[in-house]
């Protein structure tokens, strides 16, 4: 969704791999042991992947809630060395994404 591709490809090579593994596991239905829930989006619908590399930390966050597809919600590199929570403005574009998911899937399935 949004630039969440183009977000990951910019990524370092060793975080795409990363990345790519947990959302291959997803699509075959299961989850990557780097994917845990996203707090604060009621279960396990809403994953996330963290990855340091080289000092810094990156972050891809995927649904699973529409039974025949995974969506990319976003991928950012975090910036804030403050601790590990999750930017609110990060969060909100999530949640905006989730619904343009929600959206694209539903258009999807009506043909």
């Amino acid at each position: 969704m949004g630039t969440s591709r183009d977000d990951v490809r910019s990524f370092a090579e060793d975080v795409r791999r990363v990345i790519g593994v947990a959302l291959r596991v997803a699509q075959e239905g299961g989850k990557s042991h780097a994917a845990k829930p996203l707090r604060g989006f009621g279960g396990a619908t809403v994953l996330e992947v963290v990855d340091d590399f080289d000092g810094d930390t990156y972050r891809a966050v995927y649904t699973v809630r529409f039974a025949d597809a995974v969506y990319v919600l976003h991928a950012f590199q975090k910036k804030s060395r403050r601790g590990r929570e999750t930017p609110k403005h990060e969060l909100d574009l999530v949640r905006h994404r989730l619904g343009m998911a929600a959206d694209v899937h539903r258009q999807r399935i009506q043909g």
